[in-house]
């Protein structure tokens, strides 16, 4: 590691461990790994955008509201616990929960006390926000289809799957995060 930086291992977000970048010896990344690594950041940030853009303009969701209703649409009853949504869409709690006072304000979502335990708080989607949902999924498949997979051909459809699959797989064993359900 360069000559004055140190690492910080006691920080809340590092988990106590040491970051990945430091247990390496091949650190910084070599070029090929810096070129895929500024392509896949310049590709985030644009699709991010985009998205959110997208389902705004034709939803009026936001990304963030799109991801919680798609993970509560998936879940038993259209109701998680709000730490096992927070786990599933990868988000901090406490992000979660600010999030989930507006969209309650809006009336997409419910909290009400957990079903399985007492002490914990269950979101669940409300037909509002199912029927908002639903209303937009094929809005925004329509849009992803022809943003995202229009140049692939099937071959890199998978290509592109596997290697997502493979990084998503490395995310969970070394991230922070608790593992997902």
């Amino acid at each position: 590691m360069p000559a004055g930086i140190r690492c910080v291992t006691n920080h809340p977000y590092a988990g106590g461990r040491t970051p990945v970048a430091a247990r390496r010896k091949d650190y910084p990344l070599n070029a090929s790994q810096q070129f895929t690594w500024l392509n896949y950041m310049r590709v985030y940030h644009r699709l991010e955008y985009e998205m959110n853009r997208q389902l705004l303009a034709d939803c009026a969701l936001s990304l963030s509201d799109y991801t919680v209703m798609n993970a509560l649409s998936q879940a038993g009853g259209h109701r998680q616990q709000l730490t096992a949504l927070a786990t599933t869409i990868g988000w901090e709690r406490s992000r979660l929960s600010h999030h989930l006072q507006r969209m309650t304000g809006r009336g997409l979502v419910d909290r009400v006390r957990s079903e399985s335990d007492g002490r914990a708080v269950d979101v669940v989607l409300t037909d509002a926000g199912w029927d908002q949902l639903r209303a937009a999924a094929p809005l925004h498949a329509e849009w992803v289809r022809t943003l995202f997979f229009s140049d692939l051909d099937s071959r890199r459809e998978s290509q592109l799957a596997d290697i997502l699959a493979t990084v998503y797989d490395s995310l969970v064993r070394e991230g922070t995060l608790p593992r997902p359900d």
